[in-house]
């Protein structure tokens, strides 16, 4: 553990347990603030090693979340959901592997900014119609699963999916936390025996961004309490837009 410790500085050891503080108010339900710790993983590790780091502290932090919104699970969008996300983990499995990471980073931010600008001219139009059909379950789910698989980015797709279906606030942390738990679950497998980039080293690393992560939670969780549905509503679209313009920019 002590040569982990000294293999990264000071600085770089901030970075990352922001990233795991972050990570942990995400899954508490500040769904958006998340996607930053991508960028900050990825400035310490790389993106495709990165990964690997975060995976375990995703699925920790989902067993948490599952534990405390369980109650408020909205089944029917998992069951809609899941397959399709299912299919896109598979597609990025093999078909992501040798992708340019930055290039791909960029294509995805470009069309979470799209799908964001979509969600801002329901608001706006204060649009009760609801677009709960394959012709946007199937797209929204492929491109969440795929972009999971390639750079735990899913979490914007979900986002936007949800809030299109209006759910309020505790359904949409709910749903979210039992679809994300089965879906790192999944990945789990493909990132350790085919993409190789959990190991033993990884994993103590993970062992210590632990207290960080539940920090994260913890504080999520006392924020999120504060916060009515119209409130969460808009503060998830700024998360995911303003997640979406950094991974622009990187």
């Amino acid at each position: 553990m002590n040569e982990v410790i000294h293999s990264y500085d000071l600085i770089q050891w901030i970075l990352v347990m922001l990233a795991a503080f972050l990570i942990g108010m995400g899954k508490a339900g500040l769904k958006g603030i998340d996607m930053l710790n991508v960028t900050l993983m990825a400035i310490v590790f790389g993106g495709k090693t990165s990964t690997g780091i975060v995976l375990p502290l995703l699925c920790v932090a989902d067993i948490a979340a599952v534990a405390y919104y369980n109650r408020h699970a909205q089944w029917k969008y998992f069951w809609k959901l899941v397959p399709w996300m299912m299919a896109g983990i598979l597609l990025g499995v093999f078909a992501g592997k040798e992708m340019d990471e930055r290039l791909f980073k960029k294509i995805i931010a470009a069309i979470i900014l799209v799908t964001i600008a979509v969600v801002f001219v329901m608001e706006y139009r204060k649009s009760k119609e609801v677009p709960d059909n394959l012709f946007f379950t199937i797209p929204t789910g492929l491109a969440a699963g795929f972009t999971t698989m390639m750079g735990n980015l899913a979490g914007a797709f979900a986002n936007l999916y949800f809030l299109a279906m209006r759910l309020g606030k505790n359904d949409f942390i709910g749903t979210g936390a039992w679809i994300f738990l089965f879906m790192n679950l999944f990945k789990l497998p493909f990132q350790i025996f085919y993409w190789k980039n959990i190991d033993t080293e990884t994993i103590q690393v993970d062992l210590l961004l632990i207290p960080a992560l539940a920090a994260g939670f913890w504080a999520g969780l006392k924020i999120v309490q504060k916060i009515n549905d119209v409130q969460f509503r808009k503060l998830i679209i700024v998360l995911t837009l303003i997640g979406a313009v950094l991974m622009l920019l990187r």
